[in-house]
């Protein structure tokens, strides 16, 4: 054994899950006592590997159940093309290789990528997961990101500084079906910049410091509700996944009592096949229960724990939680507290989900969308659309935004009565709705005003069943106006500027007569009457060029 084992200690920092608030794994840091082991290993792939696969044999005596983190630099897989100690490693501590992730970290200068991509896919195909660490403070090429289509991403703290690409991280991540962490998170705003950023998970001496014995119980701010709000398809299953407790399919009775009674937050254990594939599953209650009764040890202690289990419950990990509610509801309703097992594309095992997780967070984002809601028309207020401008943003996808409002809306007030203009606004929140269709989102900002936001392909349908429809209140004839800006990829930075270059068109509409609609493009000059009669100007605005109006 080399003597500079002799300095070398390692320590274990949680990984939290923002989400359910529970720990999701642990890094293992190599921490010398002397010397610089880590900045020779750098240039030293063997003794990068072994420095690995000592941190697997260091968690394995502190006998956690956790998934765990290994760091390994770019540079030793591109030249050792795998981690054969750390696989031996792997194997010995009766760990497999889904419940190891290998953070890949910088440099990755010089480093050859082919070599380097072709060691991670060798390792993914064993069952390892793979993590690009430090990016944000590294020097990892965007392609190579991209082709390393990690399992995670983990961002350095210092890029919450900068909303706009840590978003542009999470939609990337989106894309390659990751999730998205940040590590060193040390404050509660830096946590709170984290979750509203879109990270999943995080890190830090917020949540706990990096010790001798694995964390059992970690600090977590309370989330409000709105930081976890929901896309309309529903959560992904990948916020919620929580470790698994694994044993062999040959496991004993006896075996799963001892891993359940050493554990009391383990809820349930579930057999693996040689694969990592679920083939049972065994509720911590119900097993207890049978085990405790009269001669319950002694009829099953030996026997297989197989019998005292149930088909597992399971669903892929890119579901969304509606999905795993689906599972649960055509299941037998005795099982409604079992966990559900969630799977990679391979069938193996890669958590479980808590249905009490689910249902809380539902809940809690549905109770918030209601509170949005404008009472009126029951629509979404100007900050959900706003949001999903910003995706659409860092999406790099082109978009219209429009602002509807109904012409001399007060005259129709004080004419017709405020019943007849409520009941005017619902009508109108009613067919932008049956218009809507595929991607388009509807939002009523207040009063008589709405946002919309499109596809450009979706504009001409949805502005002529709006505008051509006969409008009326209180027997009062009514038109309205409907300014549109289209942004191309780049045009606009954010919400912001998008709604710069939207207000000078909803006052070129409002200056024509009859229904109007006038079109514009953000960072183009000039702008597009579509609809109306009469000379319309729209002035010039930050970010956004206009000119004279021209005739369509």
């Amino acid at each position: 054994m080399p003597s500079w084992t002799n300095a070398l200690r390692f320590a274990f920092q949680p990984i939290v899950n923002l989400t359910t608030g529970g720990v999701t794994a642990l890094e293992i840091l190599a921490r010398p006592e002397t010397g610089d082991i880590l900045a020779q290993a750098r240039r030293d792939p063997e003794l990068d590997g072994r420095l690995a696969a000592l941190a697997i044999r260091a968690a394995a005596q502190k006998e956690t159940l956790l998934p765990l983190h290994v760091n390994v630099f770019a540079g030793t897989l591109a030249d050792l093309g795998g981690l054969a100690a750390l696989r031996d490693a792997v194997r010995e501590a009766g760990r497999r290789p889904w419940e190891v992730t290998i953070d890949v970290g910088p440099p990755f200068t010089h480093v050859p990528q082919l070599a380097l991509l072709e060691a991670v896919a060798a390792l993914r195909a064993e069952g390892f997961r793979i993590c690009a660490d430090g990016v944000g403070d590294g020097d990892a090429p965007l392609r190579l990101l991209t082709d390393l289509a990690p399992d995670l991403m983990k961002l350095d703290v210092s890029l919450l500084a900068r909303p706009a690409a840590v978003r542009a991280m999470r939609t990337l991540c989106e894309q390659l079906g990751a999730l998205l962490s940040v590590e060193g998170v040390e404050t509660e705003r830096q946590c709170a910049a984290a979750i509203a950023a879109g990270a999943q998970w995080a890190q830090g001496e917020l949540f706990a410091p990096p010790s001798r014995l694995p964390a059992a119980d970690v600090y977590v701010p309370a989330l409000s509700p709105a930081a976890l709000a929901t896309p309309r398809s529903g959560p992904p299953v990948r916020q919620f996944v929580r470790p698994a407790a694994l044993l062999p399919a040959t496991a004993s009775a006896g075996q799963v009592r001892a891993l359940l009674t050493g554990s009391p937050d383990v809820s349930g254990v579930l057999l693996v096949d040689s694969t990592g594939a679920p083939v049972r599953s065994v509720h911590r209650s119900r097993f207890l229960l049978s085990m405790s009764g009269r001669y319950g040890h002694a009829l099953y202690a030996d026997r297989p724990a197989a019998k005292l289990g149930d088909a597992p419950r399971t669903v892929g990990v890119d579901a969304t939680a509606w999905e795993v509610l689906d599972v649960v509801a055509v299941g037998d309703r005795d099982r409604t507290s079992d966990d559900v097992a969630v799977v990679d594309h391979y069938g193996r095992c890669v958590g479980v989900v808590r249905l009490a997780d689910l249902v809380r967070a539902l809940a809690e984002s549905r109770v918030e969308e209601a509170a949005a809601l404008n009472p009126l028309t029951r629509l979404p207020g100007s900050d959900a659309i706003t949001g999903e401008v910003d995706r659409r943003i860092a999406d790099g996808r082109m978009f219209a935004l429009s602002w509807l409002d109904v012409d001399h809306f007060k005259q129709v007030n004080d004419g017709a009565g405020f019943a007849a203009g409520d009941e005017l606004i619902r009508a109108v929140a009613r067919a932008l709705q049956y218009a809507a269709t595929g991607a388009t989102r509807v939002g009523h900002i207040g009063g008589d005003d709405f946002l919309v936001l499109a596809d450009p392909d979706s504009l001409d349908p949805l502005a002529a069943s709006v505008l051509d429809a006969p409008w009326s209140a209180g027997g009062r004839a009514v038109t309205l106006s409907l300014a549109t800006v289209l942004c191309a990829p780049g045009s606009v930075s954010d919400h912001r500027q998008a709604a710069a270059c939207l207000a000078p068109l909803k006052q070129a509409a409002k200056a024509l007569s009859g229904a109007s609609w006038v079109l514009g493009r953000a960072g183009l000059p000039g702008q597009e009457i579509r609809r109306g009669s009469g000379t319309a100007s729209a002035p010039a605005q930050a970010g956004c060029a206009a000119g004279e109006p021209s005739r369509g």
